[in-house]
């Protein structure tokens, strides 16, 4: 099962990365579970300096930005 964490305080990009890793993560059919984490102690703890951050099975993959959902596929892959 793969870990998809979303961090970010909540945002609107936040809630589009949320969106597209939980929509590629369905047509890719694997098994996943999808958390978020507001807290910005943690979010900094992951070294990240920008949100939404997607991080999978503990690997940040993108920070910044919210990439197209083929992109999330190939991240989630």
């Amino acid at each position: 099962m793969k870990k998809i964490q979303i961090l970010g305080t909540g945002c609107k990009k936040c809630s589009l990365l949320a969106e597209a890793a939980d929509k590629a993560a369905k047509e890719l059919g694997i098994a996943y579970e999808l958390s978020k984490v507001t807290d910005l102690g943690e979010i900094a703890s992951w070294g990240v300096m920008f949100t939404p951050a997607l991080v999978v099975d503990g690997v940040v993959k993108v920070a910044g930005k919210v990439p197209a959902i083929e992109d999330v596929k190939k991240l989630l892959a």
